[in-house]
């Protein structure tokens, strides 16, 4: 029999507020011996993300409790949003040099990892694709992009999947199904629980923006038109629902016009609140009564602050083109779901979410707490393992 493998080495662009402190519980809570390989610095150095169209880095703290290296980082415009952005010539030498059983792969679309998956042919150490795209909102991808990414993922011995569509996905472009585990999508649900501390912060936050007696509605990310904040605003509008709030939390390309916008109707609340770092967001999400994520296309990967949200009790409305829809929101359940190719879909979802709140929100709070319960660094953990597991069947 073979044993199973129990040194992992994993591969990510830089360090994330979602991922970091998941390498953390497993090194605490499981056997086994894992390393890091960052392959930038940004979100532990500051940054500028053109989308938020600000520098910045996380305020949480993303290194510790957990073994992990710097990888040099060679391009001349260090990045994670093009192909040339992440190259580490030395990679291949460090992840030797520490003898993993397998490696974690967390992304294809860049140098560095292209250049990791062709090596691992030469040295048959068993790769782990880490992923979340989808093929909501596109149809049939076309030959000239299916077939190159079904010969790519051919090259992996096991994929951990982040939820249903992302699965479908990788079924859709011919990989086996005894290769799929499902590892879900997470966040540090300790860090998004209600404290005593948190929930005063949102009372004064209410207060200071003069909601406290408001119902709130919350928009949390970037001001961008693939995430269609203008269109929540004009649904807002339209709907004008009595004692309710409107509150964006972000910066981006759109505020300009969504505060023109929101001018138009100054006798509705609407406020404008800044980007806010990760130790901001859980009193922003429990001030609020409806989290809502109405992104199109196939820009919304998964939406990992539906996770956040969730964990603090919050039901959500979200388009079904948003990832995590399908594990997450249910429609009339633990929240709202429309259709955004749909004239007034949006405006319609809203109205019956402010409805179905105004006369059943403890139901949908309780039955949002036991939805997002499955959704911890315990049970990714449980679908990684299974994933390892396969690597080395018995014999």
């Amino acid at each position: 029999m073979h044993p199973a493998p129990t040194r992992l080495a994993i591969v990510v662009s830089h360090p994330v507020q979602y991922y970091s402190p998941w390498f953390r519980w497993m090194a605490a809570h499981t056997d086994l011996a894992l390393r890091v390989f960052y392959l930038w610095d940004a979100g532990v150095k500051p940054s500028r993300d053109p989308q938020f169209g600000q520098t910045f880095a996380w305020d949480v703290d993303l290194l510790s409790g957990y073994d992990h290296e710097f990888v040099p980082n060679t391009a001349r415009r260090p990045g994670s949003d093009h192909f040339n952005g992440l190259r580490n010539p030395v990679l291949p030498a460090r992840l030797e040099a520490w003898k993993p059983d397998a490696v974690m792969l967390f992304g294809y679309n860049y140098a560095s990892h292209l250049r990791l998956i062709l090596r691992a042919r030469l040295t048959r150490c068993p790769l782990i694709f880490r992923g979340d795209s989808h093929l909501l909102g596109r149809g049939q991808l076309p030959w000239i992009k299916r077939l190159p990414l079904a010969l790519l993922y051919r090259q992996f011995s096991a994929f951990a999947c982040v939820g249903a569509a992302n699965r479908d996905y990788f079924l859709t472009l011919g990989v086996p199904p005894q290769k799929l585990f499902v590892a879900p999508h997470c966040v540090d649900a300790a860090r998004f629980t209600a404290t005593p501390d948190t929930r005063n912060e949102a009372d004064r936050l209410r207060a200071s923006l003069s909601l406290a007696n408001k119902r709130i509605i919350l928009f949390a990310g970037k001001l961008v038109p693939a995430k269609q904040p203008l269109a929540l605003l004009s649904s807002f509008i339209e709907l004008a629902p009595l004692e309710t709030a409107l509150v964006f939390v972000g910066d981006g390309g759109e505020r300009p016009a969504l505060e023109a916008l929101a001018a138009t109707r100054p006798d509705l609340p609407v406020r404008f609140l800044p980007f806010a770092n990760q130790s901001e967001m859980p009193a922003r999400y429990l001030m609020t009564d409806l989290f809502v994520l109405p992104s199109r296309g196939h820009y919304e990967t998964w939406g990992l602050a539906v996770n956040e949200a969730m964990h603090l009790g919050v039901p959500c409305l979200v388009s079904n083109l948003v990832g995590c829809q399908r594990d997450l929101v249910t429609d009339g359940d633990t929240g709202w779901v429309f259709d955004p190719d749909r004239p007034g879909a949006l405006t319609g979802a809203l109205r019956r979410a402010l409805n179905d709140l105004a006369n059943h929100a403890p139901a949908f709070r309780a039955r949002v707490a036991a939805r997002i319960a499955g959704y911890t660094y315990e049970s990714a953990t449980a679908g990684l393992r299974l994933a390892l597991a396969s690597l080395f069947p018995a014999s």
